[in-house]
C-alpha cells in the first residue's frame, strides 16, 4: 500500500523560477482615466487600435509578401510551358542521350536531356523502341 502525504516545509523554494504572473485589480470595469465610454480620448483621438514598432514591422512584411506573390505568381502560367518543334521516334538500342545529343545539339547532354523529359512528360531517362518523343525547340 501506497500514500502520497503534505507536509509544509518551511523555506521550501520551488525548483523553477516563477514568471510573470496575471492578477486581478478590482474596480477595473469602468473606462479608463480621460477615455470616454465610446473609447473616444478627451482630445478626441481614437484610443481603440494601438500599433507597435513591432506590428507595423509585421504588417508591412506581410503586405510585402502578399505584393511578391500576387506579382510573382502572375507570369507563372507558362513557364514551363515547351513549344514542340517536331517528334522523333526512338530506334532499336537507342538511349534518351544519344537522341538528345543528335536532336538538341546547342544543348549539353545533360540539359537536353531534362528539356525532352519535360517536353513529355518522363519521370526518368528511360525509352523504349518505337516511343515517339517531342522534341522541343533548343
Amino acid at each position: 500500500m501506497s500514500a502520497i502525504a503534505w507536509e509544509p516545509t518551511e523555506g521550501f523554494v520551488h525548483p523553477l523560477p516563477q514568471g510573470p504572473r496575471l492578477v486581478v485589480v478590482r474596480g477595473g470595469a469602468g473606462p479608463a482615466a480621460g477615455v470616454s465610454e465610446g473609447g473616444v480620448s478627451e482630445g478626441g483621438v481614437s484610443e481603440g487600435l494601438r500599433l507597435t514598432a513591432r506590428g507595423r514591422l509585421a504588417l508591412l512584411v506581410l503586405a510585402a509578401l502578399v505584393v511578391a506573390a500576387v506579382l510573382g505568381f502572375g507570369g507563372v502560367g507558362d513557364a514551363g510551358a515547351v513549344t514542340a518543334e517536331h517528334a522523333v521516334t526512338v530506334g532499336a538500342g537507342q538511349t534518351l542521350s544519344e537522341v538528345a545529343a543528335a536532336e538538341l545539339p546547342g544543348l549539353s547532354v545533360s540539359q537536353g536531356v531534362l528539356a525532352i523529359q519535360l517536353a513529355n512528360r518522363l519521370s526518368t531517362a528511360q525509352v523504349s523502341a518505337g516511343q515517339r518523343l517531342v522534341i522541343p525547340r533548343g
